[in-house]
């Protein structure tokens, strides 16, 4: 009989880590959710294990090393990560950021990441057939203002994904990245903006439907469950309303 599949989903508390902690319950993963907010993969855990399928929460900060490497001893096998645990603070210029934000951004989206990936590797290699997925950004991709922070922060990120995928070849481990556009979520943007609804609001306001977490988890898992041989190095994911991260379409 062959053993359920494990993911690991970091940041599932919310949002596009929680959607995809769903899509993949449903692929037939048995999913370990973590994120700080245990109350809420808890509750996630719970709705997932109703739903039929297996799935358990731990509090995790991945940005905490010694945290991240107990929580490795529990795997020897593992199929498939996904780095989602990240996000934004602020929207100031390179002239005027806080280094405390940019800082806080490095270790959450960048750091935690390397975390998280070097803890679990030996055991995503252990399977035979592990995959990495790694949530960027366009940020990753391409350059903004007022955004300087969070696009140095993902470009990073798709800097180690890239660097890894070279350094593993040859081994049974895939590495991927999902490059999300204009995605909104009940947090990111207020995040962002430090509780702010309005400014917040203002992110979407007159776009014709922008991606939901939904979306994004649809393509995290498509891409994780590919034949093993197939590889989407990355997939770049935008509503139709958006052309670049500086060009939306919008009807105000």
């Amino acid at each position: 009989m062959t053993a359920t599949p494990i993911a690991v989903v970091t940041g599932a508390s919310s949002g596009i880590g929680a959607a995809t902690a769903r899509t993949l319950a449903a692929a037939g993963y048995r999913v370990v959710l973590t994120a700080r907010r245990k109350d809420r993969i808890e509750a996630l855990a719970a709705e997932i294990t109703e739903a039929g399928h297996e799935a358990t929460a731990y509090a995790l900060d991945v940005t905490d090393r010694t945290a991240v490497d107990e929580f490795a001893t529990a795997f020897r096998s593992l199929a498939l990560l996904v780095n989602n645990a990240g996000g934004a603070l602020g929207a100031d210029p390179v002239a005027t950021g806080d280094p405390a934000d940019w800082r806080q951004m490095y270790e959450t989206n960048v750091i935690g990441t390397l975390n998280v990936t070097q803890a679990l590797l030996p055991a995503l290699t252990a399977s035979g057939d592990g995959t990495i997925v790694i949530l960027s950004s366009t940020a990753a991709l391409s350059a903004y203002e007022g955004g300087g922070g969070y696009v140095a922060a993902k470009h990073g990120e798709h800097v180690l994904a890239e660097t890894l995928r070279l350094e593993i070849v040859g081994t049974p481990v895939r590495v991927i990245e999902v490059a999300p556009g204009m995605v909104k979520t009940d947090e990111f943007a207020t995040t962002r903006f430090r509780g702010d609804t309005e400014k917040a609001a203002k992110v979407y306001a007159g776009v014709d439907a922008p991606l939901t977490a939904e979306d994004v988890a649809d393509t995290i898992g498509w891409a994780a469950t590919r034949p093993s041989h197939v590889n989407i190095d990355l997939l770049v994911v935008r509503p139709r309303a958006q052309a670049s991260n500086t060009k939306v379409h919008r009807v105000l």
